[in-house]
């Protein structure tokens, strides 16, 4: 069982990330991924700045992965997360979670993303194409209601 957390200002790729959770598993019958990329918000934003808590961030990253493999049998969990200035079609997390089965494996990766976009020590803020910054974004309650079904 393989736990990867990794918080970098580089790009990743997704499908190398997916192949080392299932390379030479036999015993892998799904893999459930999620990549979130940054949006241009109709054409305004010209970049999205990541900030973190470096330490925390990671530590909370594994103590949310390690909530996962309690809740589900899971065999392998990657959460990557990109900081600094990201351009609209970018990447910026990628979560992905290897199990016998597909139930297991889908639920665990939607628990993983919906508590670290809320307990996560990451902030934001949008850049615009005006040359402006905007304030620092502040959590959605949408994000707030996604984890109540895990409680």
């Amino acid at each position: 069982m393989s736990t990867t957390i990794r918080i970098q200002r580089e790009d990743f790729d997704p499908q190398a990330e997916a192949d080392a959770l299932t390379q030479e598993r036999n015993d892998v019958g799904a893999l459930a991924t999620f990549t979130g990329f940054c949006r241009h918000e109709a054409g305004a934003l010209s970049a999205l700045e990541l900030e973190h808590y470096p330490g925390m961030a990671e530590k909370e990253l594994q103590r949310i992965a390690g909530e996962a493999r309690a809740r589900w049998p899971v065999q392998g969990i990657t959460v990557l997360h990109r900081f600094g200035k990201i351009a609209p079609g970018e990447r910026i997390v990628f979560v992905a979670v290897s199990g016998a089965h597909r139930s297991e494996a889908f639920a665990a990766c939607e628990f993983i993303m919906d508590f670290l976009k809320t307990s996560a020590p990451f902030w934001k803020r949008e850049h615009k194409v005006d040359g402006s910054s905007g304030d620092w974004v502040e959590a959605k309650d949408a994000d707030d209601k996604a984890l109540e079904r895990w409680k």
